[in-house]
């Protein structure tokens, strides 16, 4: 399964699988747009995001970071 921008959900779930620990809030946006592109299905343009895109795959990461520490 390929990755582009607007799958914030199935991003969020990936950047959670590849780092567990780390809490997303803390996470700047452009580390974000940096650990997306790292992301072994990601097939979407570089240019292509923008801070709408970045949050809501901040928020979709969230959930799922809040979901394994209750």
């Amino acid at each position: 399964m390929t990755l582009g921008w607007h799958d914030a959900e199935d991003i969020g779930i990936a950047l959670f699988e590849k780092y567990p620990e780390m809490d997303p809030l803390t996470v700047r946006f452009t580390d974000l747009h940096a650990k997306v592109l790292e992301l072994p299905d990601f097939e979407g343009d570089p240019k292509g995001s923008n801070e709408g895109i970045l949050e809501a795959i901040q928020m979709a990461w969230l959930e799922e970071y809040q979901d394994a520490q209750d």
